[in-house]
C-alpha cells in the first residue's frame, strides 16, 4: 500500500496563528531618528549621552575584533567580575543580558503566566505591559501623583495574582523619582512572595540625590528584591545592547534558567567591563548632564513653560493648549533638524521628552522653542 503523503485537509487561508493575545500588543516604538530632509540631525528622542562611550571602552570593543569567531563566555564573567568590583556587590548574585529590556523579559517570563498581574505605575515604561501581554498575564497600573510614583496607590493595587511590581526609579519618561523611604515603604507593604523590581537605567544620574537610593539594601535585606540597570545610558552603549541585575540568589538562578548561553557577545562584554572601570569617565558624564539639565529646565521654564523636575538625563516639558501645544512644537523643532520624543503613547499628550545634548544643542532647543512661542 502507498503511503499517503497529501497534506491535510484545511480551510482556505489558512495560516500559522500566534497564540491568544499577541496580535493585542502594540508594539514599542523608539525615539526617531530622521527630521527633515536636507537639515544637520540632532536625536535628542532617545536619551543617549551625548559624549558617547568611555575612550577605553571604544578600544576594549575594538580590540574584541580580532576575536569574533569564538563564542563569548556564557556567563559573561569578566564583566560581572568588574560590576562586582565596582559596586561592591557578590558577582554569583549578578547576572547579565542583552539591554536591561531581556532581563525583565526574563522576570515576566519565569514568574508569571495566564491569570497572575504585573503591576507598575501609570507612567511606567512601556516595556512592562508588552511583557506582561506576551507571557499571557495581565498588565495592572496605579495611578501617579504629580507624575511621581504614588506608593499608596501601588499598594492599593496589589491583590493575590500579583506577581511582580516594577518601579523604574527614576523613571522614564518623567524624569521623577521616589526616595528612599518611600521605595522601603512600598517594600515593606507588599508580601514577600511578590517580587519588587527596581528599574534603575537612571540611576548613575541620580547618585548626588540625597535621599535617592537604587535600592541595594533591598536585595541585601530581602529575598524578593532585585534592581535591573543598564548601560545604554551614561556609559555610552545603546548599541551593544547590555544589561545587568542584582538580586537574591534564588531568583538569579531563575534568570539564568531561561536566558539563552551566549545572549551577550563578547564585544559588549569587552566593552561593558572597560566602561564600569572608567569611573572617572561616568563621572564627567554626570556631571555634564547635571549642568545643563539644570540650565535647558530653567531656560524653557523663563519661556512660559512647564518643565517637570528630572534628576535623570532628560526632561519632561508640557505645553499649552492651542497652536502652541505639543504636537505644533515637535513639528516645529524637527523641522529644524531637532527631534524630541512624543509620549502621547505613554498618556502625556501635552508633553515632549528632550533629551540633555551638547552644549550647542541644548542653546539650540532653548533657541529654538523660544522662536515657536512667537509664532
Amino acid at each position: 500500500m502507498k503511503a499517503n503523503h497529501s497534506k491535510p485537509h484545511s480551510p482556505a487561508n489558512n495560516k500559522p496563528a500566534p497564540k491568544a493575545g499577541i496580535m493585542g500588543i502594540a508594539p514599542y516604538v523608539g525615539g526617531k531618528s530622521k527630521a527633515k530632509a536636507g537639515v544637520r540631525v540632532v536625536k535628542l528622542s532617545s536619551n543617549e549621552t551625548p559624549l558617547g562611550a568611555s575612550p577605553l571602552a571604544v578600544k576594549a570593543f575594538t580590540d574584541s575584533a580580532a576575536h569574533l569567531h569564538r563564542y563569548p563566555d556564557g556567563t559573561a564573567l569578566a564583566l560581572r567580575e568588574a560590576l562586582a568590583e565596582v559596586h561592591k556587590l557578590p558577582v554569583e548574585r549578578i547576572v547579565c543580558g542583552a539591554g536591561s529590556d531581556e532581563l525583565i523579559a526574563f522576570l515576566v517570563n519565569g514568574y508569571t503566566g495566564e491569570g497572575d498581574e504585573v503591576l507598575y505605575s501609570e507612567y511606567g515604561f512601556l516595556m512592562y505591559k508588552i511583557y506582561t501581554q506576551a507571557a499571557g498575564a495581565t498588565p495592572v497600573t496605579a495611578p501617579e501623583k504629580n507624575l511621581r510614583t504614588d506608593v499608596d496607590a501601588i499598594l492599593a493595587k496589589v491583590t493575590p495574582r500579583t506577581k511582580i511590581v516594577f518601579i523604574a526609579n527614576p523613571n522614564n519618561p518623567t524624569g521623577s523619582y521616589i526616595t528612599k523611604s518611600e521605595m522601603k515603604r512600598l517594600h515593606d507593604g507588599l508580601p514577600a512572595n511578590i517580587i519588587l523590581a527596581i528599574d534603575g537605567a537612571y540611576s548613575e544620574y541620580a547618585t548626588d540625590v540625597a535621599d535617592y537610593s537604587d535600592g541595594r539594601e533591598l536585595v541585601e535585606s530581602s529575598d524578593n528584591t532585585i534592581i535591573l540597570r543598564t548601560f545604554s545610558k551614561i556609559h555610552g552603549l545603546s548599541a551593544l545592547r547590555l544589561g545587568w541585575a542584582y538580586g537574591p540568589a534564588h531568583i538569579i538562578d531563575v534568570i539564568n534558567r531561561i536566558r539563552g548561553p551566549f545572549n551577550v557577545s563578547a564585544p559588549a562584554i569587552a566593552a561593558g567591563a572597560a566602561a564600569i572601570r572608567d569611573t572617572k569617565f561616568s563621572e564627567a558624564t554626570r556631571i555634564f548632564n547635571k549642568q545643563w539639565l539644570e540650565w535647558l529646565s530653567k531656560e524653557l521654564i523663563a519661556l512660559g513653560l512647564k518643565v517637570h523636575p528630572s534628576i535623570a538625563n532628560f526632561i519632561l516639558v508640557e505645553f499649552p493648549e492651542g497652536k502652541h501645544n505639543a504636537a505644533n512644537a515637535n513639528a516645529f523643532m524637527m523641522d529644524k533638524g531637532y527631534i524630541p520624543r512624543e509620549v502621547a503613547n505613554y498618556g502625556l499628550p501635552k508633553c515632549l521628552r528632550i533629551s540633555i545634548g551638547l552644549e550647542e544643542d541644548n542653546k539650540a532647543v532653548a533657541s529654538i522653542l523660544a522662536d515657536f512661542l512667537k509664532t
